[in-house]
């Protein structure tokens, strides 16, 4: 089951949901925004215009982290944003992902394919930010680029992310 507004707000009350920090103004109809943090990550100069086996290289060896309040995107380059909000769920509600369509028409593609919360995190969301317009792109941290939207679980989950989770428990 979505979650409408009058329903995040009630999982919120209860604890099901938290968003740290949170403000009224950030709840849409279904969704709520998320902000851009000031840390990025992009890929290291080594790697640009080469092959690269994905099986031997991973995200920690590729990218290097950049602490900004601005940073530029030229067209089709890619970078990893992380969420002001930390995101706390209970194991029966899972969230997703979404871009903001106001980003969207101006050519900026704010997750790729990571775009599930699962049940029972409580982290910061990672953002795969990419160009698509033919022209360099300013974006700000502070910027509400994404929104999520929850779902209430049919039955909790036994793995919530938090405990069991591999990668991004602790971000």
């Amino acid at each position: 089951m979505l979650l409408s507004n009058q329903d995040i707000r009630k999982f919120m009350r209860a604890g099901r949901i938290r968003i740290r920090p949170f403000s009224e103004a950030q709840l849409g109809q279904a969704s709520v925004d998320l902000t851009l943090g000031n840390r990025f990550w992009f890929f290291k100069e080594k790697y640009l215009g080469r092959t690269v086996d994905l099986s031997q290289v991973d995200f920690k060896e590729a990218n290097c982290e950049v602490k900004a309040d601005t940073v530029a995107l030229g067209p089709g380059q890619m970078c990893l944003g992380i969420t002001k909000e930390k995101i706390t769920l209970s194991s029966g509600v899972m969230g997703r992902l979404e871009g903001r369509s106001r980003y969207a028409r101006m050519g900026l593609g704010v997750h790729i394919t990571s775009a599930l919360v699962q049940p029972g995190s409580d982290n910061h969301q990672v953002l795969e930010i990419v160009n698509n317009a033919p022209f360099t792109s300013l974006i700000h941290s502070g910027m509400r680029v994404s929104q999520i939207v929850f779902y209430k679980m049919l039955s909790p989950s036994t793995k919530p992310y938090a405990k069991f989770g591999k990668i991004a428990r602790r971000q």
